[in-house]
């Protein structure tokens, strides 16, 4: 007899913890329609109880979230029966777990079918799927007797529902009598269209109400008003999906009435009876296909007018459906193909501070990993301790985390009813935890954020700045130096071999080789991408210098200055032949002020501070000077005076582009550098001054806001089409 085992206490602890917690949401959601996080975290916090249950199983018990379907029916309805139980789907998030489940029904039918001939035609038929959109709304069913619709019910927790009848005829789209005189059962989605979430949203604001947090919600609760003039004022809409009961032995023009032998009939044959059905299903033999499915509508489920979440597989064929049947909660013939979520909860183990290469101190939350968005997160910026004391976040605490596209992780809250006591305050410390040097205060006034305070190692020789900084200046978008990651610079920086950038252009092989982890062949590898890397992009150039509030795009403006023959700032009217090395951008600054950078737009007055202070620096100028020596220069392309009279020919001439996504033709920084050249300019966020988004695959929350506020969507073909004629312009 095998014998029970010990489970920690916090095990313990947690566990329960989930299940109430998730217990109290399910409740406001189904039973009381006041939903207070979205579906995302209740997915979420359901994920974590399900792994720790799975991982102790002797902790399972009936009483458990995991074991349940829906939640209790409203007493303010009557309650009524289904005649079959209403199932949840299982999730899949990524394409290897759809495998696992196509792996699965093919071991459970080998079991159960033992003739070889009809298990291999069973087999082929069980890799082809209807594949359908996962709308974003609340579960109907419909009754219909002799054709008349007798009940509309919400699906409660799967064996019984609300009767919600007359609020049901109200939707325009659900027949009140079908096109046939059938008595059958029928299951769907209501859903509310965005553009009347919106205008309801509005309505609530001027009243004081919260806003409903998206069409589930709001479908939800206005299927469940009391009275049905409000609901039909909610302008409710319906997909039907499904054939769930029909009556044996009807005739129609002298046919028995069956159930069609597949999904895709199914869907046909509810068209036919007069429902409203989604049109964007699709026949997928194979699970690429599916895929294909997945990854365009993932790109344009935001253009339709109702809520996506995701994509449902059903094997197509109802022998093989019949044959696999259900677990104890799901169908094993029909899987959720999810979304990746942007929002995820997850548990903060420690907060640790970063020292980044200006030396400002960030607190940066150690979390337990959790997958957003399709990666793995373990970490997420606090940003500052006055973001720290305005969210109440400790040590401990359950928190939702974000991720929208390529934006750095962060939290966005805490689930203070998680909470045990056990849960620690964070205090900034008062010395740098890397070198111990002293820390200095210094306020900040974020759009966002607001008056806050930042801190600072006071060490400008920290071994954190020094490193950051390094790392820094041969990231990909300063010298782009293949070989030089985060570890090997910490590695160059440990043994001596590197204390300024200038030291890097100075390594040999012999320096190299001795070193762990390299081999000949590395170190000569290394150094050949130093060689290489000396002729840079001005741009790239300044940028790698990593002078305070001068990013990429800051850079490239004022480059676009400095070569403009009509700017104040051309070099030759400041009296320079050339700029051809970093020597030689000594003398320019020095014979330009504050005021002139000023001029530019899109430079403030830290900005003009900042850069102009930090070509006054005998430290910074030394280092130009060396590496000047050491052979670095500009590429002749960076440093060539614009041809503006060429320039304004381009149709893309004073054009904003925003990028998203990823580029098949162009790596983004290619795409960036083609706009410039040929007049554009390139901003890193969506507003109302921006002309073009640039659309690749897997866009992030860019997409979203350039829609909302209209601005024009270019695809990667539209691009180079749109670059062909900028080509033919400029050549006339």
């Amino acid at each position: 007899m095998m014998m029970s085992r010990k489970i920690p206490e916090k095990i313990l602890e947690r566990v329960e913890k989930l299940r109430k917690t998730i217990d109290d949401y399910r409740y406001r959601y189904h039973v009381l329609d006041d939903p207070t996080v979205t579906d995302e975290i209740y997915d979420s916090l359901m994920e974590e109880l399900r792994l720790l249950e799975k991982k102790y199983p002797e902790l399972v018990t009936p009483d458990s979230p995991t074991q349940r379907i829906g939640g209790k029916p409203l007493d303010k309805f009557r309650k009524v029966r289904h005649r079959n139980k209403q199932w949840s789907l299982n999730d899949a998030f990524t394409l290897e777990e759809l495998r696992d489940w196509e792996e699965r029904n093919l071991n459970f039918l080998k079991k159960e079918v033992k003739d070889q001939e009809r298990l291999k035609r069973l087999r082929k038929l069980l890799r082809e799927y209807t594949v359908e959109l996962k709308i974003d709304g609340l579960k109907i069913i419909l009754e219909y007797e002799k054709g008349l619709l007798v009940q509309g019910a919400t699906r409660g927790d799967g064996l019984v529902g609300e009767d919600v009848t007359e609020n049901i005829k109200t939707i325009q789209s659900i027949p009140l009598r079908l096109n046939y005189p059938l008595t059958l059962t029928v299951v769907g989605e209501c859903w509310m269209p965005k553009q009347e979430l919106e205008r309801l949203n509005r309505v609530r604001k001027k009243e004081g109400q919260p806003p409903l947090a998206n069409s589930r919600n709001a479908a939800a609760g206005s299927i469940r008003q009391l009275d049905p003039k409000v609901a039909a004022s909610r302008k409710l809409d319906s997909f039907i999906y499904d054939l769930d009961w029909l009556q044996p032995g009807q005739n129609l023009q002298g046919k028995v009435v069956e159930f069609p032998p597949t999904q895709f009939e199914e869907l046909a044959f509810l068209k036919k009876l007069g429902f409203k059905v989604n049109q964007h299903y699709r026949l997928c033999h194979g699970l690429e296909e599916v895929q294909e499915m997945y990854l365009h509508w993932q790109n344009k489920r935001n253009k339709q007018p109702y809520g996506i979440d995701g994509l449902v597989l059903k094997i197509n064929y109802k022998e093989v459906q019949d044959l696999l049947g259900y677990t104890g909660k799901s169908p094993r013939f029909a899987i959720a193909y999810k979304f990746p979520t942007e929002k995820a909860t997850t548990v903060i183990e420690d907060i640790q501070l970063q020292v980044g290469r200006t030396g400002v101190l960030t607190p940066v939350a150690i979390l337990r990993p959790v997958r957003i968005a399709g990666s793995v997160v373990s970490r997420a910026t606090l940003h500052n301790e006055s973001e720290i004391r305005k969210k109440d976040i400790k040590i401990g605490d359950t928190v939702i985390v974000h991720k929208a596209g390529d934006v750095i992780p962060e939290i966005v809250g805490v689930i203070k009813e998680m909470r045990t006591g056990k849960e620690k305050e964070w205090k900034m410390p008062k010395h740098c935890p890397v070198c111990g040097g002293g820390i200095r205060k210094e306020k900040i006034l974020d759009k966002k954020r607001g008056e806050s305070v930042n801190y600072y190692c006071e060490n400008l020789d920290c071994f954190a700045i020094e490193k950051e900084r390094l790392v820094h200046f041969v990231s990909k978008k300063g010298f782009n130096i293949e070989g030089l990651g985060e570890k090997i610079m910490e590695q160059l920086i440990d043994s001596g071999l590197v204390r300024e950038p200038a030291d890097i252009f100075r390594l040999k092989e012999g320096d190299l080789e001795p070193l762990e982890r390299f081999a000949e062949k590395s170190a000569k590898n290394i150094v050949e991408s130093i060689q290489k890397s000396k002729v840079v992009d001005i741009n790239n150039f300044l940028y790698a210098l990593g002078i305070r509030f001068w990013g990429e795009e800051n850079v490239a403006l004022l480059t676009k200055e400095m070569f403009n023959p009509d700017s104040v700032l051309f070099y030759k009217k400041l009296g320079l032949k050339s700029i051809k090395k970093p020597a030689d951008l000594i003398t320019y600054f020095d014979k330009i002020s504050e005021e002139d950078l000023l001029g530019i737009n899109g430079v403030g007055e830290r900005m003009s501070q900042s850069i102009i202070n930090w070509f006054k620096k005998k430290k910074n100028r030394k280092l130009l000077k060396d590496l000047s020596k050491l052979g670095v220069r500009f590429s002749p392309e960076s440093v060539k005076t614009e041809d503006l009279t060429e320039e304004k020919n381009s149709p893309f001439y004073g054009k904003t582009f925003v990028l998203t996504g990823k580029l098949d033709s162009f790596s983004r920084e290619e795409a960036k550098n083609i706009i410039k050249k040929m007049g554009g300019k390139v901003s890193s966020a969506v507003s109302k001054n921006t002309d073009f988004l640039l659309l690749g695959k897997d866009p992030g929350s860019k997409l979203v806001k350039a829609e909302k506020l209209g601005v024009k969507i270019m695809s990667e073909e539209e691009f180079k089409k749109y670059l062909q004629e900028a080509s033919f312009a400029l050549k006339q």
